[in-house]
């Protein structure tokens, strides 16, 4: 509500030219979100686990250990480095935020806790590394890390907020502990370094759902309207007022609605943890081969912390578990984008296994990399007679509908790049099954393919 107050008063000082002290940006962040919906990744995504094929476990280790096929550290294994020699990490960007003698003071008060918690400070945008999600920054450290018990605070979804994981879940109240800060009057403009000391002292005390609770209390129930407030004086109002009312009503309405369709959305990514975000696509289309190999190895490692994390059908479980084998073999052996979507669309059909959907559609024919498909549709490649049946996201289906030639991934055909598709099949695993669209059915899959040889057999 904060954020829509800001916005109102910043929009009457605009139409009436009148000054508005006290309103800053800095006032206008949102707070948290509610607890935790889930925890996954409380193993290593390294470890052993029934179900997996001997490439599987070679494909985890390598990823456990942070390096892609080129030898290069990921954003995350780069962190986790640095935190075995500090528990405090501040991105180079925000130095200026928290400076040397800030950071000095939290890791002598962390040390003082005797608990293992570490700060993780990196700007979080849509489209980086951790899809600007603080949970998933969290989720791949810790993994990085080595997994066992911990505690990662990062920065939050919001200017004025910070976050706060642990493993296992709820042992030291942590997710409240950075939740409560937000809330709490003192720590206005506090900066991060004073919210992260904060929480810190509420988590190393154990009763961060306490405090939690204590510093929303208020935030639900009526206050005191201006007249109760003012007195007899409060009805004469000025016409300045009465049009500072008009004016303010609608936008904090506008404003609130819009707030609420943000957090809305928020809450259906969280209630549905196996699908894949649609930005980790925006970002990968936009992310150079090494950006998007990188982006891969997370969604890897990611696969494999949801699936050992899975409670429900085993057979569901063993099926995406396999699948995260799968696309490491994939992601150890691809030279290049084409091979790399492959590993995109081995991902999707292990979290296909663990959704409770009835029906998954594989990733875009045309182009993996637009997302998840939306319907099938009636397609003849050019120069073709036989009309296939592909699965197309929502913008290659309009380009079909409109017979205008949708966007495809090309490969290299001769030396020359044509549409994958156009490679022959028995050169190529992803022309033969179209990512996922040309599988026969009968318990045939991406996964059973890679299982049997067929992408190690066309790897030149």
């Amino acid at each position: 509500m904060r954020r829509a107050l800001a916005v109102g008063v910043s929009a009457v000082v605009l139409l009436l030219g009148v000054a508005a002290p006290g309103a800053t940006a800095a006032d206008g962040a949102a707070g948290p979100q509610g607890p935790d919906r889930h925890s996954a990744g409380q193993t290593r995504a390294g470890q052993n686990s029934a179900g997996q094929n001997s490439a599987g476990e070679n494909a985890a280790g390598q990823h456990s250990a942070g390096q892609n096929s080129a030898g290069q550290r990921s954003p995350g294994q780069k962190i986790a480095d640095a935190l075995r020699r500090s528990p405090v990490y501040v991105d180079p960007s925000l130095a200026t935020a928290v400076d040397s003698a800030q950071q000095r003071k939290l890791v002598e008060q962390i040390r003082q806790t005797r608990l293992p918690i570490r700060v993780v400070l990196v700007p979080l945008v849509e489209g980086d590394s951790w899809g600007g999600k603080p949970e998933q920054l969290a989720e791949v450290v810790h993994d990085r890390m080595g997994g066992g018990p911990s505690i990662l605070i990062t920065l939050g979804n919001y200017s004025d907020d910070i976050a706060a994981r642990e493993w296992p879940s709820g042992a030291h109240q942590a997710f409240h502990a950075a939740a409560a800060v937000f809330f709490q009057d003192d720590m206005k403009g506090a900066g991060p370094a004073g919210r992260i000391a904060r929480a810190i002292s509420i988590i190393k005390a154990g009763n961060g759902d306490e405090v939690y609770k204590k510093a929303t209390a208020g935030l639900g129930s009526p206050t005191p309207g201006p007249d109760k407030a003012a007195g007899a004086g409060a009805g004469q109002r000025s016409p300045l007022i009465r049009i500072l009312s008009l004016v303010v009503g609608p936008l904090l309405l506008v404003a609130a609605a819009g707030l609420l369709l943000r957090r809305r959305a928020r809450l259906r990514d969280l209630s549905t943890p196996f699908a894949l975000p649609r930005s980790v696509f925006a970002a990968a289309r936009e992310a150079d081969e090494a950006g998007l190999r990188e982006r891969a190895d997370e969604e890897v490692v990611r696969l494999g912390e949801e699936a050992r994390a899975a409670q429900g059908d085993p057979t569901a479980v063993t099926r995406a578990l396999d699948a995260y084998a799968a696309a490491g073999t994939v992601l150890d052996r691809a030279r290049g984008t084409v091979d790399l979507a492959g590993v995109f669309a081995l991902i999707a059909e292990g979290r296909a296994a663990l959704s409770t959907a009835p029906v998954t559609l594989p990733l875009c024919f045309f182009h993996p990399l637009h997302g998840p498909a939306v319907r099938r549709i009636p397609w003849r490649p050019l120069g073709r007679r036989e009309q296939l049946r592909v699965a197309a996201c929502e913008a290659c289906l309009r380009a079909v509908r409109g017979r205008r030639a949708p966007e495809v991934l090309t490969d290299r055909l001769e030396g020359r790049p044509v549409p994958y598709f156009e490679v022959p099949a028995e050169d190529s695993l992803w022309a033969a099954t179209g990512y996922g669209s040309l599988l026969s059915g009968d318990g045939d899959s991406l996964t059973s393919r890679v299982q049997r040889g067929d992408f190690t057999r066309t790897v030149k």
